[in-house]
C-alpha cells in the first residue's frame, strides 16, 4: 500500500521506495500524457485557434496537467515539468522523466533537470544505507493511501 503525503510534510525516499512507487507513477503519467497528447492533436487540427471550442480544449489540457501534478504530489513527488518528477532522498532528488521505466538519475537540491547525473553504485549504496533509517523514522508521519 502506498502512502499519501500531506502537503505540509516532506517525504524522504529511499531508492527502493521510489522504485516500488515507480510503476504507479508511470501508469498515472502514461494515462494523463496520452489524454493530453490527444487533446493537443485536436487543437493542432483546428483551423481557428481562437474559437471557443479550441479554448475549451486548451483549458481541458491544463486541467489534466494540474490533476497529474496533484496526484504526483499526493504520492510524495515534486512535479518539476511536464511529466517530470523529483523524489526527495535527503541529499537531493531522485529524478524521473516519463517514459523512463527505472530510477537512474539524481541531482542536488539546487540543480535542476540539466544537472541530473546517473546513479552509480557508490551513490546508490550511500542513499540506500542513509535513507533506510531516515525513511523508517518519518514514515509514521504519513497517512495510509486510499487510492
Amino acid at each position: 500500500m502506498f502512502e499519501i503525503v500531506g502537503h505540509s510534510k516532506i517525504k524522504i525516499f529511499s531508492l527502493k521506495q521510489v522504485e516500488d512507487l515507480l510503476p504507479l507513477v508511470y501508469r498515472v503519467t502514461e494515462e494523463y500524457s496520452k489524454d493530453v497528447k490527444y487533446l493537443m492533436a485536436c487543437v493542432d487540427a483546428m483551423p481557428d485557434k481562437n474559437s471557443s471550442r479550441c479554448l475549451e480544449i486548451q483549458d481541458e489540457i491544463n486541467d489534466h496537467i494540474q490533476k497529474w501534478q496533484n496526484k504526483i504530489e499526493r504520492l510524495g513527488g515534486k512535479p518539476k515539468g511536464l511529466w517530470l518528477a523529483d523524489f526527495d532522498n535527503g541529499d537531493g532528488y531522485f529524478c524521473w522523466k516519463f517514459p523512463e521505466t527505472q530510477i537512474k538519475y539524481h541531482h542536488g537540491y539546487q540543480d535542476g533537470f540539466t544537472g541530473r547525473r546517473l546513479l552509480d553504485n557508490s551513490v546508490e549504496n550511500n542513499l540506500i544505507d542513509k535513507n533506510t533509517t531516515k525513511s523508517d523514522t518519518n514514515d509514521h508521519e504519513n497517512s495510509p493511501s486510499s487510492n
